[in-house]
């Protein structure tokens, strides 16, 4: 099956024999204590880091920062006021930038507000018919009648597809749109107790850990046993490759979310001034192999193989936005037709990447073990989408929520490549759609990825001359 092909294919390209360590000598520079396995051939495929470097931070990197910055992905509508699933979390940050400040209803742009209705079945419901039929027509005057009914459809359909995240009830009274642009990710002051319990839960009781295995996966946890990390990482080889391309999925978006929180750093805080900055030393406490027991690395590395998955998810939706009829919609018709044609050359220069695997041609299994594997991968994922409404600092949770809701979404398009191909030029789609908030959610997210590989350069750059 085509989706149990994605996961395997890229999973073999990250061989974990590229987690032979190099050793935690602390002689050398910071810059080669913390990128000693980041450069070079992957092993079992002709990607190489330099080349992923090359193609994000010059050529993609500046097109989707253009892309985020524009009004149908800078509004995100949230629900930040859910209640932990799991546990009772009454923790606080440590500063005030950890409030998330939401959007007043006349900021944001009517289409964006409208174009809800066209996804929420409950919303089409209640309204009555005159209200109704002005708030749908608003959203985008060339969907035919049978477009607009079959997005009421896709609802019912939704709700039991293969979502990899429980996504947020927009019809909620309690969800709100916020504005992204001003509501940054940066370090917080996060941590503790609070932190790493979200973290611990993820590892230990979702990432598939063997019983075997003693030592706690969770890296804010103390290490035990081999510190050294090469026994540490054997256990993977253990594991089927969709188990393991989990976990590393797992650590490649912490350690994006780490490098984030280092780059934007809270270097000064007076009541008169905020500055914002690159903070190395934050970066080598998460990242330098000597003072993470050989394991910053391994991390470092992770992150190009989430780049690579979500990358190939850009690359297979194309079709869904080259719809004619398909429109961003804001309600301002220069933008919304310029942001469709960023979208699209994104999507194409996507496409372009020379160094896509060929998921179809490699590795055939069970038809019925395959699908076992795809419920247990969705629903752990499903389960990290839940505990993010347990973190204790809004921003946090905002970004947290945003990005395995990118992840999530992405694993969406990868295992419906079928229905995506099969997509009509035009007209209602039942077999595959994506809401706004997905949308949004995924080009974020993989934003947010694509940062990260750009910060590591800054971060080379800095480090050379660290000892």
């Amino acid at each position: 099956m085509n989706y149990i092909y994605v996961l395997i294919a890229i999973s073999a390209a990250f061989s974990y024999s590229t987690y032979q360590m190099t050793g935690t000598d602390s002689e050398g520079s910071a810059a080669e204590r913390c990128f000693c396995q980041v450069t070079g051939y992957l092993d079992d495929c002709s990607c190489d880091i330099e080349t992923i470097d090359n193609f994000n931070n010059n050529k993609l990197f500046p097109k989707l920062q253009k892309l985020v910055e524009m009004d149908y992905f800078r509004y995100y509508k949230v629900n930040l006021k859910k209640p932990c699933p799991f546990w009772k979390d009454d923790s606080h940050c440590v500063i005030r930038d950890c409030a998330v400040k939401p959007c007043l209803p006349n900021e944001v742009p009517p289409g964006i507000k409208a174009e809800s209705f066209k996804y929420s079945e409950e919303a089409n419901t209640l309204e009555d018919d005159c209200e109704k039929a002005e708030k749908l027509g608003a959203v985008d005057g060339s969907l035919s009648d049978a477009t607009r009914k079959a997005m009421v459809q896709w609802t019912k359909h939704d709700d039991s597809s293969d979502n990899f995240c429980e996504a947020d009830d927009e019809t909620s009274p309690d969800a709100e749109y916020v504005d992204l642009l001003l509501n940054p990710e940066r370090y917080t002051g996060y941590k503790g107790p609070s932190a790493w319990k979200i973290w611990n839960s993820i590892y230990e009781e979702n990432c598939f850990k063997p019983m075997s295995v003693k030592r706690p996966l969770n890296p804010l946890a103390p290490a035990q046993g081999n510190p050294g990390g090469q026994m540490f990482y054997s256990w993977l080889e253990g594991l089927c490759v969709e188990k393991r391309a989990f976990y590393t999925l797992i650590s490649g978006l912490h350690a994006s979310i780490n490098i984030h929180l280092s780059a934007r750093y809270l270097l000064q805080d007076t009541w008169f001034e905020q500055k914002w900055g690159h903070n190395v030393t934050e970066f080598l406490q998460r990242f330098d192999a000597t003072l993470t027991a050989g394991e910053g690395p391994r991390r470092l590395k992770n992150l190009y193989f989430i780049y690579l998955i979500e990358l190939r998810a850009l690359s297979k939706v194309l079709p869904f936005f080259e719809r004619h009829d398909f429109v961003l919609y804001t309600s301002n018709d220069t933008q919304d037709i310029e942001v469709k044609k960023l979208l699209l050359e994104i999507l194409h220069f996507s496409k372009s990447f020379p160094l896509h695997f060929n998921e179809n041609s490699l590795f055939t299994g069970d038809r019925k073990e395959a699908s076992k594997l795809k419920a247990d991968f969705r629903q752990h994922f499903r389960n990290i989408s839940r505990i993010m409404d347990c973190v204790g600092c809004f921003k946090c949770r905002l970004w947290g929520k945003l990005q395995t809701q990118g992840l999530g979404t992405a694993l969406k398009i990868l295992f419906s490549e079928k229905q995506i191909e099969s997509l009509p030029s035009s007209g209602p789609s039942y077999n595959f759609q994506l809401t706004r908030q997905e949308i949004v959610a995924l080009f974020n997210a993989f934003g947010r990825i694509s940062t990260s590989i750009r910060e590591l350069q800054n971060f080379r750059e800095m480090l050379k001359d660290v000892h």
